[in-house]
């Protein structure tokens, strides 16, 4: 019996890549999109800024931790910027059109429907079944009137960020990598490093930063199998939106990220122990997204 997965869409995911996939092309390219992405961020925000006038300092405060809807819909849309840097580079440095970064047009829609469709069924079905809790009482955050008047807004926020993130990790670096490389450990898992030392934050989580971000590497992987068996971006944007959607809109921590959030946890992220013990949670959940995302795309 075979036990390999079925990569065979992944050839024609990665070949826009393959013409100028020489290393320094890809290191030169990760330079210039860090540059352009630090220009562009800077330029986001001294513009909220600017026209904040004299209510700035409050709403740098605000945005530190995400604490009102405002400031999440500034943070979630200033991801654009990434992706707008990612744009950027594949045109100049790789002579290639920012849509080659999402894969095969024929499966990124219909994937990305199919996997969504599945993650919402998991949500029903996680939502119907015990445990309802987590450690304790959830508490109410925004009224449930202004969060469904929100919502439309704030699922393209979500989609906004995340899709950002996968044109960068699953997007460009995994094309580039997998064009020059053929090793799956390559291509797979520096993009999944990346991603996790990215969600590396002592500062906000503490003792378990180091659980988060090996969380996050993860996570990385199996978008990037995902992506691999569909030849689009389609069921990790997917799985991902839906994800985020879970821990931004409807239970967010109290002390981070909370201003869309419908309730939040009876913890904090300061709380470790309590953060620790849902961590295993969290991973078991994970899989079981990948299981149900492999399942919707057959692959």
């Amino acid at each position: 019996m075979n036990w390999r997965p079925d990569y065979s869409a992944h050839a024609a995911f990665v070949a826009p890549a393959r013409s100028t996939s020489a290393l320094w092309r890809f290191f030169l390219g990760l330079f210039v999109a860090v540059v352009a992405y630090v220009a562009l961020n800077e330029l986001y925000f001294q513009t909220v800024y600017g026209l904040a006038g004299s209510a700035a300092p409050s709403l740098h405060g605000d945005l530190l931790k995400g604490a009102t809807p405002q400031a999440m819909y500034l943070l979630l849309f200033s991801f654009g910027t990434m992706a707008m840097a990612v744009a950027v580079t594949v045109r100049i440095v790789h002579r290639r059109s920012a849509g080659s970064l999402f894969g095969l047009p024929g499966r990124l829609w219909p994937s990305f429907r199919a996997v969504s469709g599945a993650m919402l069924l998991l949500g029903v079905a996680l939502a119907v079944l015990p445990p309802w809790s987590m450690g304790g009482k959830l508490t109410p955050n925004l009224p449930l009137s202004r969060w469904l008047l929100l919502l439309p807004l704030s699922l393209l926020a979500v989609l906004v960020q995340v899709s950002a993130e996968e044109i960068v990790f699953r997007g460009y670096v995994q094309q580039q990598l997998a064009a020059r490389f053929n090793a799956p450990l390559i291509w797979m898992v520096l993009p999944s490093a990346l991603f996790a030392a990215g969600h590396y934050l002592p500062a906000e989580a503490g003792e378990n930063a180091l659980m988060v971000a090996l969380w996050a590497g993860f996570f990385g992987i199996l978008m990037a199998d995902l992506t691999a068996r569909s030849g689009s971006l389609g069921p990790a944007i997917a799985v991902h939106l839906w994800n985020n959607v879970s821990a931004i809109l409807i239970v967010s921590l109290p002390d981070d990220l909370s201003g869309l959030a419908l309730y939040l946890t009876p913890f904090s992220m300061d709380d470790a122990a309590a953060l620790r013990s849902w961590l295993p949670v969290d991973f078991a959940l994970m899989l079981v997204s990948w299981l149900a995302a492999r399942l919707a795309i057959r692959r």
